[in-house]
């Protein structure tokens, strides 16, 4: 037969009543009265078609079908309730695995540094933490959160602010310029060697991008070198093998140094940072809950792997 939706209340009113014999204490055990008790009781009985307890006006006593079926369904009951026991203890000490999925340059920025206070303070939290340019579907792809710039957030999303607007520069080593001169706009780019980027997945690279005038505009780059990787562009611009298009925060001591010229800066304006996402939920996870606060407020994390 079946389970229905009530029939774990039943069977838990009549284990009850079957273990104690008694109506009135199973009811105080059990936080409902008697007489509800009673009729739950009853009520199991008209659904599986056997008497279960004989009652009198004094005792109580289990039938030779009641105690059969006491036997057989008391530890099943008892695995469920410790089952969800258990599982209303999440509510209060987050554990579990929390699959993050991270562009490169956010996990750098905002995951890497919190990852041994943050192991200190959740031990029994798992997280599986996936690092690539890859724009994937949060949801399809099983991921509870996502870091990504805020060009490419689904809209069904909620999405955090993690950091500032970021800008994206051309820059060139001092040995690329001498041979070959700087762009005075960045149309001029088409007639040097650009290091070029590709989104994971992509077929062509990625279009560099500049305002002008009230409107963005794209560049169709080309050049000797195409990466998957922001940081190789930007080393192989250092060794002067073209003009990298990389974001400003990842060159900003470079150019400090002397080893990069940032280029073209008039037409190159801030956009969206990085954010944090995650889908709609009523209940969050306990598990998700403190990575979204870490990552937000890292200072809430011990330091030196104490909690």
């Amino acid at each position: 037969m079946p389970l229905s939706g009530s029939d774990y209340n039943q069977l838990r009113a009549f284990v009850a009543v079957g273990e104690l014999l008694s109506f009135s204490r199973a009811a105080e055990m059990l936080g409902v009265s008697p007489s509800a008790l009673s009729q739950m009781v009853r009520g199991f009985e008209d659904r599986v078609g056997v008497q279960l307890l004989l009652r009198t006006t004094r005792n109580v006593a289990l039938t030779e079908a009641g105690d059969m079926l006491l036997r057989r369904v008391r530890p099943a009951v008892s695995e469920l309730g410790s089952a969800l026991s258990q599982v209303r203890r999440t509510r209060d000490r987050p554990a579990g695995t929390v699959r993050v999925h991270a562009f490169r340059s956010a996990a750098e920025r905002y995951i890497a540094p919190v990852l041994g206070g943050f192991a200190a303070a959740y031990p029994d939290v798992v997280l599986d933490l996936t690092v690539d340019d890859a724009v994937v579907d949060v949801v399809a792809g099983g991921f509870d959160a996502s870091l990504r710039i805020g060009e490419v957030i689904e809209r069904d999303l909620i999405a955090v602010r993690l950091g500032p607007e970021l800008r994206q520069i051309a820059v060139a080593a001092p040995a690329y310029l001498e041979r070959n001169g700087a762009p005075e706009h960045p149309r001029d780019l088409i007639d040097h060697s650009c290091i070029r980027w590709r989104w994971p997945g992509r077929a062509l690279p990625y279009a560099w991008e500049f305002f002008e005038k009230g409107a963005w505009f794209e560049v169709t780059v080309d050049g000797p070198l195409i990466v998957n990787d922001k940081e190789m562009s930007i080393r192989a611009a250092v060794g002067g093998a073209g003009i990298a298009f990389p974001v400003e925060y990842m060159v900003q001591d470079l150019i400090a140094a002397g080893s990069l010229v940032a280029l073209l800066e008039p037409w190159s304006v801030p956009f969206p940072g990085h954010f944090l996402c995650y889908p709609q939920q009523r209940q969050m996870a306990p598990a998700l809950r403190v990575f979204i606060d870490a990552v937000r407020n890292p200072e809430g994390l011990p330091i030196d792997g104490s909690q």
